[in-house]
């Protein structure tokens, strides 16, 4: 008797732990999905805007061109990187 019980412990334990496997599994792939749907969200969030967007702004352009040409143009390293990062965090999290 005390064979069979153990038995039957053994065999509860193994279908527990398939179970469990079968869960984690399950969770793993929510979590993934979960993720994909994140960053569908954000790319189609991206893409709105970029659809909303002009593409550039030709006044600022001929400024830029014109600031270069007579050699007025000065780079802010600081602000530059700070808009880089700030630009890699909204595309990237």
């Amino acid at each position: 008797m005390a064979v069979i019980n153990k038995l039957m412990r053994l065999q509860t334990l193994n279908s527990n732990k398939l179970i469990l496997k079968k869960i984690t599994l399950q969770v793993h792939k929510q979590h993934r999905l979960l993720r994909l749907k994140r960053r569908a969200q954000q790319l189609k969030t991206l893409q709105d805007k970029a659809q909303q967007s002009s593409g550039f702004d030709s006044e600022k352009v001929a400024e830029l061109k014109k600031a270069i040409t007579e050699g007025k143009y000065q780079i802010d390293a600081e602000k530059l990187t700070k808009n880089l990062a700030d630009f890699e965090f909204n595309v990237y999290g």
